[in-house]
């Protein structure tokens, strides 16, 4: 392979159907989660469902599995900027 091609990994129908499976059965777990009253655990036990959910879609839909370890790296940076945003928010919100 020549450089500047890009390499295309096939994945299987059976890989999709599973993990459109785990993210409907993570919907479902959201849904049920939102009918208990937990006060702020409430909260961070549907955000951990959310990115478990988003784990999946990058890791298998945008085929992040198959990518080079610094673009890797460099999405996990971005999703740790976010991350902290979002916490320094909901810090905020809560000593308000």
């Amino acid at each position: 392979m020549e450089h500047g091609e890009a390499q295309h990994q096939v994945i299987g129908y059976g890989t999709y159907v599973l993990v459109w499976l785990g993210l409907l059965v993570f919907t479902g777990l959201t849904v049920a989660l939102a009918g208990f009253h937990w006060g702020k655990l409430s909260v961070f036990s549907v955000i951990l469902i959310a990115a478990a959910k988003s784990s999946l879609v990058l890791y298998f839909f945008m085929h992040l599995k198959y990518e080079r370890p610094l673009f890797r790296t460099l999405v996990l940076v971005a999703i740790l900027t976010l991350t902290v945003f979002i916490a320094l928010t909901f810090v905020d919100v809560s000593y308000r």
